[in-house]
């Protein structure tokens, strides 16, 4: 396990629900003021089960983010840091691709 994994680093947001040979799943959740540490996360498919309101540092480049409950989204392998700056608890499944 890298000492970026998110599991390593954020082991109170981050829990593995499933794993196999080809993907890990991820349960994230976090709270309105909520900051994650760097972390980092291979090429996954994120599905939003609450709409929430998030701020993604990844390098130099800073973005904020709305996203809706049921929306699915693609994220390439990178190594971000994560804060909830909306009013709502973030809830979040992370199906990272081992492939």
């Amino acid at each position: 396990m890298s000492a970026l994994d998110p599991i390593r680093t954020d082991p109170d947001k981050y829990k593995v629900i499933f794993e196999n040979e080809r993907v890990r799943v991820l349960d994230y959740r976090d709270t309105p003021g909520a900051k994650t540490q760097a972390h980092q996360h291979p090429n996954s498919v994120l599905l939003m089960l609450s709409d929430f309101q998030r701020r993604l540092t990844i390098g130099d480049d800073v973005r904020e983010v709305t996203v809706t409950a049921g929306q699915a989204l693609w994220s390439p392998a990178q190594v971000h840091v994560g804060e909830n700056i909306g009013t709502a608890d973030s809830h979040v499944i992370f199906v990272e691709l081992k492939d």
